[in-house]
């Protein structure tokens, strides 16, 4: 079970977003984005060293806001050969410096997002330890277990992480609310993960944060 500290992180988690964000392919904002927190959730690491978070964040510095799902590891130490992932490092007021990474290229965070799409894990509160997010839904079907080795990739709409049989998780970097129905796999896809997150006006909605695509064969 991961701890939720109640600390101060030197930078903050959005002034490293803040730097990190406009270079990304899905970026939709300007220069400089003004964020804010919006949501999101937890995985736990089994082996309790790395820190798992699926941020929300919202960028008003445009004409319209932009919310963004950033999927983050937070680890003790660098990840090798990981450092084009590198979000940055923090001051952690309990745990001391922590390297932050685009956990889509953390293999920790993938097999636990794996693990999610399985029903092996399950999502937890973003701000409180040991505490079950109910309105993180994952769904998928078929029950033959997914690809280990999934390959980061990120394009204009987000990010896929591919197996060599054309399996693919896709996360939807732009997030947008969706109806009830959303709460179905859309057609052509095998799963899917849903979350909540608020508005810029307060209003909690509900969208996809993560499909499953299937491979030719699947």
């Amino acid at each position: 079970m991961a701890v939720v500290h109640r600390t101060v992180l030197t930078p903050s988690k959005l002034e490293l977003l803040t730097s990190w964000l406009p270079a990304r392919p899905w970026y939709r904002g300007g220069a400089r984005p003004e964020l804010a927190k919006a949501g999101g959730f937890r995985l736990d690491d089994p082996q309790g060293e790395v820190g798992i978070e699926f941020m929300v964040v919202h960028d008003t510095a445009g004409p319209r806001p932009v919310t963004y799902l950033v999927p983050l590891t937070y680890r003790g130490a660098p990840l090798d050969g990981a450092g084009h992932a590198l979000v940055g490092t923090m001051e952690h007021g309990v745990l001391g410096r922590r390297w932050a990474y685009d956990g889509c290229h953390d293999p920790v965070l993938v097999a636990q997002l794996t693990a999610l799409f399985e029903g092996r894990a399950e999502a937890q509160d973003q701000n409180v330890s040991d505490a079950p997010d109910r309105e993180v839904r994952a769904s998928r079907t078929g029950g033959d277990p997914l690809p280990a080795d999934l390959a980061a990739g990120d394009d204009r709409e987000g990010t896929a992480l591919t197996a060599p049989d054309g399996t693919a998780l896709r996360l939807h970097r732009v997030l947008e609310p969706a109806p009830d129905s959303g709460f179905l796999p859309p057609e052509g896809t095998a799963g899917q993960v849903t979350g909540a997150w608020r508005t810029p006006d307060g209003t909690r909605v509900h969208g996809v944060f993560a499909v499953l695509l299937p491979g030719p064969t699947g």
